[in-house]
């Protein structure tokens, strides 16, 4: 399996992270990706910045040695409404808006509550993907979740440090779970690094081994081609980037 996207990334602007986007790009250059999405935190995670940033991503070039870049945010889940952390009039601004569930910003609650609020951010038609789902201090019904996001046409993504361990520890065992119910149910899935060194970018190991674990078709894998990515996102609604028209 190829994978030629990295789906979630962080550079110094995140606050707890530590490269710049240009060294995030060198280093997906030198790993073979066509594709870098750059996703900081969005403003309620501590140290995140302004919403600014976001809406003043489109100064960025489309290409960084060589390297498409797609333009997104990790935006926070803030409640049971599926409400994220950035206004309404961010979303013209940004390619790829990832939602995730943070214990500073949302904290950890019931199961019906986390469930509904994957649902509704889902519903919203404001994002993108689910990030790193499988924290174990979320659980959630994983098939009504999973059978929105087919619904919508949201991406789940497998994030690659919630397998290493090395936070969101316990993470491998409900990610188990997600892969195998969404083969099942047909959802679109992404890998993700995670990463917050340049180093990292492109760590996607352990996401690939669990997507071949259970047998995911390529064709429901975003990331193994660039034409495969950016017509999801012409399937969520949004428009062509004339930069990357040969890529389609």
């Amino acid at each position: 399996m190829n994978i030629v996207v990295d789906t979630h990334t962080h550079t110094l602007a995140s606050g707890h992270a530590y490269s710049t986007i240009i060294e995030n790009a060198l280093s997906a250059q030198n790993k073979g990706l066509k594709f870098l999405c750059t996703t900081d935190h969005a403003p309620e995670m501590p140290g995140a910045p302004h919403y600014w940033y976001f809406n003043n991503q489109r100064i960025l070039p489309r290409f960084l040695h060589n390297v498409g870049i797609l333009r997104g945010v990790e935006a926070n889940i803030l409640n049971v409404k599926g409400e994220i952390d950035l206004p309404a009039s961010s979303d013209q601004h940004l390619d790829w808006v990832i939602a995730s569930l943070h214990e500073p910003v949302f904290a950890p609650a019931s199961e019906a509550e986390h469930t509904a609020a994957l649902i509704n951010v889902i519903k919203s038609g404001r994002i993108d993907v689910l990030g790193h789902s499988g924290n174990p201090n979320y659980p959630f019904d994983i098939e009504r979740v999973l059978q929105c996001a087919k619904e919508y046409n949201v991406a789940v993504e497998v994030n690659n440090t919630s397998l290493t361990g090395k936070s969101r520890k316990g993470s491998d065992v409900r990610c188990d779970k997600i892969v195998a119910i969404g083969k099942e149910v047909g959802v679109y899935f992404t890998t993700g690094s995670d990463a917050h060194f340049c180093e990292e970018i492109a760590q996607l190991d352990l996401a690939v081994t669990l997507l071949a674990k259970y047998g995911v078709e390529e064709n429901k894998i975003l990331t193994t081609s660039t034409s495969r990515f950016l017509n999801f996102l012409l399937l969520r609604g949004k428009s062509a980037i004339p930069e990357f028209e040969d890529l389609y």
